[in-house]
């Protein structure tokens, strides 16, 4: 009897830490050195989500991305890379990954582990985002808006610039 209690116990407390988290951002994930990151802290801001390759013609995107976080990051913004060798642009190491946006671009938003974000083996959160608009990475570089807790997911084709107009006006009315 005494294991059933502490059972449900540990189960409702591991469920009560993320009760208040919206599906869309209830996620786990772990950043390219390995540490862990939890979505479900980021729910209240923006949040620009990008497909990362190393080795792709958009890859000077990583500069504007970079820009725009120190810029707008204690405004609310969150902007996350997500390295992914889905079109084959991407080094197969995390550490080399990681190492390569540091030192070319000056990197330090948060960069997740290399995952999928289309096809068979798409990660959970991605996932989420191609229902959510309908919408899978058709490249490197593809742009994902979400609006604070998820009210909102809007797609961005690689060719959009992360600073664009288009791209603002989805942010700027969620800036502080």
């Amino acid at each position: 009897m005494k294991f059933f209690y502490m059972f449900f116990l540990l189960v409702g407390i591991n469920t009560m830490a993320n009760a208040g988290c919206d599906a869309l951002y209830n996620h786990q994930l772990t950043t390219l050195n390995g540490q862990p990151f939890d979505l479900c802290d980021y729910q209240d801001r923006p949040i620009l989500v990008v497909n990362t390759a190393s080795k792709c013609g958009f890859t000077p995107q990583f500069e504007v991305l970079e820009a725009m976080y120190k810029r707008y990051q204690a405004k609310g913004l969150l902007v996350l890379g997500f390295p992914s060798n889905d079109f084959k642009q991407e080094f197969s190491e995390d550490q080399k990954i990681g190492d390569f946006c540091k030192m070319t671009y000056g990197v330090e938003f948060p960069m997740m582990a290399k995952s999928a974000v289309r096809g068979d083996d798409v990660n959970p959160f991605y996932q989420q985002l191609i229902e959510k608009t309908g919408t899978a990475p058709k490249w490197n570089f593809y742009k994902y808006v979400i609006a604070p807790h998820g009210k909102k997911v809007t797609a961005f084709s690689s060719m959009t610039q992360p600073d664009s107009d288009k791209i603002m006006n989805e942010i700027k009315p969620y800036l502080k």
